[in-house]
């Protein structure tokens, strides 16, 4: 009878996280990404751990430091927000739409998953080229890249934009201004986009100064 020591690797039995640490993992990196957005990556840890009703020992044993719930918290936005625009493409892409429309649907849904906490992806301490986070990076680009192409070629979208300008306008639009803690922000998030999204109609209405704002321009060393 062969022993326990005897089983090849591949059969034993790997134990899966409890239910509930997942449900502590999730609070963690929701509680995180909302407040990288509200305060910025500095906020204090146990900070987040009370937004999340966890103690900061359940914290810690997720996430051995702010690195690396930092990653996390990218990794999770860049991924919830790929699906939305996903979904968006295929809207789109159904006969009889209007890929505009799909485009200020994502627009607004990307807000809703707090994606200006994909900001530090721009700061110089962020390993911006770690392998998961660079697949993450390419499926999201290539999502929204497809569907303004789509608004582009159905004359809905003018011709002088990039995806570039589209995330830099939502990073900065679904972040509070410094010194505006006191105010309710959010309330005025969804207001702002929509009048970011009439610019983005054609036919244009002005020039823009300067060229559109590619992702390469914006990871590019100033």
């Amino acid at each position: 009878m062969a022993s326990e020591t005897d089983t090849p690797v591949a059969q034993r039995r790997i134990p899966r996280p409890r239910a509930d640490a997942l449900r502590n993992r999730e609070r963690i990196v929701a509680a995180a990404r909302e407040m990288f957005v509200e305060q910025g990556p500095e906020v204090p840890l146990d900070e987040i751990a009370r937004r999340a009703v966890v103690g900061n020992a359940t914290l810690y044993r997720h996430f051995t430091d702010r690195k690396d719930l930092i990653h996390e918290v990218v990794l999770s936005v860049l991924s919830r927000t790929a699906e939305r625009a996903e979904a968006a493409v295929l809207a789109a892409a159904q006969e009889g739409s209007d890929p505009f429309e799909a485009v200020r649907r994502f627009v607004h849904e990307a807000a809703a998953e707090r994606i200006g906490a994909l900001c530090p992806m721009l700061s110089e301490g962020f390993d911006q080229n770690h392998e998961d986070l660079m697949a993450g990076r390419e499926r999201l680009e290539a999502a929204v890249g497809d569907l303004m192409d789509r608004a582009r070629k159905a004359g809905r979208l003018r011709a002088d934009v990039a995806v570039g300008d589209l995330m830099v306008a939502l990073s900065q639009l679904t972040r509070p201004l410094p010194g505006s803690g006191c105010l309710n922000f959010d309330q005025f998030v969804h207001r702002h986009l929509q009048l970011f999204l009439d610019g983005l109609e054609a036919p244009a209405r002005s020039v823009l100064p300067g060229s559109a704002a590619t992702l390469e321009d914006l990871r590019r060393p100033q």
